[in-house]
């Protein structure tokens, strides 16, 4: 395409499709929390592999899945919860060909053989120590052969598979990249400022399928959660208790996605920086917004590209999983995005990204499970402060905190917190998730 820029732009065709690359890489369809859909996914994949169902299975995890997967309902169970219950699910009733939605179709059968296997031990697991924060590997047995299916770094790439001692493909891991090992897209190369370019100069024909997929799967299963008894009901009770204007329904739709999801609801959802939620709070704010404001769809495609790729952009630094809670960047695009609907500039999207860290950049991850849905409405409440600060000239100044007086720092600073700073606090969230210490004799 022919970039149509006013000569101060600095946005090169390479740069715009690779922020259009990331779109589509990153915006894809999952069905519930996406960690046990991974370990779905591997034991689908190890079943294939095998060529028959297993005789027994073992899944080795890295801590962070073992967070992320112990208090959420694997969806399209029957409300079970757990590694085994997704592992098995996988083996027993899921599709490989169709990676984060691999156990759309399961069927009674299958969820009542898994109920029965899961009480007959057929699976056991394992904490992996000294591998990536995302890391997954299922051995499936029988008539003594194994199968061994390894994903590493996000969610649906796979580094090896293994049918015996033979090696059927191996793909080292590449967690400084920060990108799937089938992608050609750059995050290194983002800055908010492209971002910014990228979506004035966007030709939304590039972008029209995947948003107006993002926003029809994401807005219904926002309704499923407001209509129905998901979760502790957040959304629910913030449109019963704060009123309905366009600042309640923004923290009130993209929580009740949350309270659905994180209870078992099996709809898809379309992700942000491999989580539903975060793909949840990227989009239905953005869109309360846009609807309030009667702006026009291309105008909600611009804000969209924004959301999207500053979420991404921040868990660019941060990594897939880790302690620091993805709804805080996550909302912080769609305050992002909200202030440039709002026609705020460089320094105004900025000042949105710079007020949200400072409050809320605190917020730990403690697995997946209905309070995200909370965190969600907490940290969209406090990325719209942070939009109606930053309109009225009101911002965080460098020096206060890890805040710099240059944003892009300020967001480099958070991930340094949130990946380097905080890894010992990981560690200690999972140990006390799994009782693995005493904590009254700490106290």
């Amino acid at each position: 395409m022919e970039l149509q820029n006013n000569g101060n732009s600095s946005l090169t065709k390479e740069l715009y499709d690779n922020y259009t690359a990331i779109l589509k890489e990153e915006l894809v369809p999952a069905m519930g929390c996406t960690e046990p859909i991974a370990i779905a996914y591997a034991a689908a994949k190890a079943r294939a592999i095998l060529g028959e169902m297993p005789q027994k299975m073992h899944v080795s995890c890295s801590g962070n899945i073992i967070k992320n997967v112990k208090g959420v309902i694997v969806p399209n169970s029957g409300n079970q919860k757990g590694i085994e219950a997704a592992a098995i699910l996988g083996a027993v009733g899921g599709d490989e060909t169709k990676e984060l939605e691999v156990i759309a179709g399961a069927t009674d059968e299958a969820r009542a053989k898994t109920k029965k296997l899961v009480k007959e031990n057929f699976c056991d697991v394992s904490l992996a120590e000294n591998v990536p924060n995302l890391f997954i590997e299922v051995e499936a047995e029988a008539d003594g052969h194994k199968s061994t299916v390894r994903i590493e770094n996000h969610h649906t790439d796979i580094t090896l598979i293994k049918l015996d001692e033979k090696i059927i493909f191996e793909n080292a891991s590449h967690e400084d990249k920060k990108i799937s090992k089938t992608s050609n897209a750059k995050r290194n190369l983002m800055t908010l400022r492209g971002i910014l370019e990228y979506a004035n100069e966007l030709n939304v024909d590039d972008v029209k399928e995947i948003f107006d997929r993002q926003i029809q799967s994401n807005s219904k299963i926002s309704q499923e959660g407001l209509d129905n008894k998901w979760g502790a009901r957040v959304g629910k009770t913030v449109l019963e208790n704060w009123g309905s204007d366009v600042r309640s329904r923004a923290c009130a739709r993209a929580a009740a996605g949350s309270d659905a999801r994180m209870s078992g609801c099996p709809m898809p959802v379309i992700i942000n920086s491999g989580s539903g939620n975060q793909g949840i709070t990227v989009t239905l704010p953005v869109v309360e917004y846009a609807n309030e404001w009667h702006l026009s769809r291309e105008k909600l495609y611009r804000a969209l590209a924004v959301s999207n790729l500053v979420s991404i952009y921040i868990k660019h630094y941060i990594g897939s999983l880790s302690a620091f809670c993805g709804a805080v960047s996550a909302a912080s695009g769609a305050g992002a995005a909200i202030t440039y609907m709002a026609g705020g500039d460089y320094e105004s999207v900025g000042a949105t990204i710079t007020n949200t860290l400072a409050n809320v950049g605190g917020i730990v991850c403690d697995g997946a499970k209905p309070s995200c849905a909370a965190k969600i409405a907490s940290s969209v409440h406090a990325a719209l402060l942070a939009h109606y600060m930053s309109m009225s000239d009101k911002e965080f100044r460098g020096g206060e905190g890890f805040v710099e007086d240059d944003v892009e720092k300020t967001i480099k600073n958070m991930g340094y917190i949130g990946k380097i700073g905080m890894k010992e606090t990981d560690k200690e969230i999972l140990n006390v998730m799994i009782d693995k210490i005493d904590v009254d004799s700490c106290l």
